[in-house]
């Protein structure tokens, strides 16, 4: 990200102040998009050349440059917008978040792709709602709770306004349907409410309840109760309800400690379905074994490690809001990796989640690096405020 831009000082000399960024953040995170690149390519040759015919090969390799560099160019204008502006227009983003939500269930409009209306077709790409969703109910959330701080222990003044808009933005993306979006979007909402100090009767209430809707979410749709029994049985129904948990665990069986070799793996030759979008993380683990499953582990560890440090640092500076925004990232891209490979290890049912930085996909790509660059400006503004410069 570029850090040129700057900041009126208080101190007596006027030249621009450039405090640095998280290096080992930065870092991590361009390897985690680097060796998505290259487990995209590894894993989407065949598809591609059924597809699009033989030659094609490269076709979601390309798409997905594109995607990571559009996610940098529209990172780096982000991070050149100072945190107060996110603050100050939280109500009017989310807003909009909503609008597409609405949007996205008008037939017509929306693009369906197996039975489910979660994208909004540019052209170029099919745009998923939900993920800028995720972005924009975070920051709402955090505003809301600051700006309520007062009356974090009332119900009705505090507490009921903002489980309302969860349960609104929760309906409309079950009417898509995608309950997985819906558990990450409550999970950074009740999270940031909790940071925040949130009444422990009110959020026991709420960890006592939502397993319970979810319950009922899954009973009332076969397809997910299927689901849910695949992950005790999947060999009961191997090319059927079981059929993609089957070749996700055969291929980490075939990875064992070092892999088949990148560029080797067999399930991903129209095997395993959504190979290089829900269920990379089982090619990669096929082509790089237990070795590569600990390297992506360990990135991530490392990415949320620094994330919940600048979010501590803002905290300690004062900075509320800052540190909540970049908490609730945290909660967010770690509860969207552990469901990835949750899934792909057969810990929990099929869900379409992708691997933060990783998986193939436009919306994902390009809102995880506008996330990214928001948690970079947050840290740049904790260096500025340590430095004793005005933000």
């Amino acid at each position: 990200m570029n850090t040129t831009a700057s900041v009126a000082p208080t101190a007596s000399h006027n030249q621009p102040i450039q405090p640095g960024l998280d290096l080992l953040l930065v870092v991590a995170v361009l390897l985690l998009l680097g060796l998505g690149l290259v487990m995209v390519y590894s894993a989407s040759i065949a598809i591609a050349e059924s597809k699009f015919g033989e030659g094609n090969s490269h076709y979601f390799l390309v798409r997905q440059v594109l995607y990571i560099l559009a996610g940098i160019a529209v990172g780096n204008a982000c991070f050149r917008i100072p945190l107060r502006w996110w603050q100050t227009y939280s109500h009017y983003l989310l807003g909009f978040g909503i609008l597409l939500l609405v949007v996205v269930l008008v037939p017509g409009i929306s693009h369906e792709i197996n039975g489910s209306r979660r994208w909004l077709s540019l052209v170029i790409f099919n745009f998923q709602p939900s993920e800028l969703m995720k972005l924009f109910i975070l920051i709402f959330t955090a505003d809301y709770v600051v700006r309520k701080a007062a009356f974090k222990d009332h119900f009705f003044k505090g507490f009921l306004p903002i489980l309302a808009l969860l349960t609104v933005v929760s309906l409309l993306l079950l009417m898509e349907p995608d309950l997985g979006a819906t558990v990450v979007i409550a999970a950074i909402v009740l999270s940031v409410m909790f940071m925040n100090g949130m009444n422990w009767k009110m959020f026991l209430g709420l960890v006592c309840l939502v397993p319970v809707l979810i319950a009922l979410l899954i009973i009332i749709e076969p397809y997910r109760m299927d689901r849910i029994n695949a992950i005790f049985d999947p060999w009961n129904d191997p090319f059927n309800k079981g059929y993609q948990l089957t070749h996700a665990l055969i291929a980490f069986g075939l990875g064992e400690w070092w892999g088949v070799g990148l560029g080797n793996s067999v399930e991903k030759l129209n095997y395993l379905p959504e190979a290089h979008t829900d269920f990379m993380f089982a090619v990669l683990a096929e082509e790089l074994g237990f070795a590569g499953v600990v390297a992506v582990i360990s990135l991530f560890f490392l990415l949320l490690v620094r994330i919940f440090k600048v979010g501590r640092m803002a905290a300690k500076l004062g900075n509320q809001f800052g540190s909540l925004v970049a908490q609730g990232i945290g909660v967010w891209l770690g509860l969207q990796a552990f469901i990835n490979m949750g899934v792909n290890m057969g810990l929990l049912p099929t869900k379409g989640l992708t691997l933060p930085f990783m998986s193939y996909g436009g919306s994902s790509i390009v809102i995880n690096c506008i996330a990214i660059a928001i948690l970079l400006r947050i840290d740049w503004e904790n260096r500025l405020k340590r430095r004793g410069v005005h933000v």
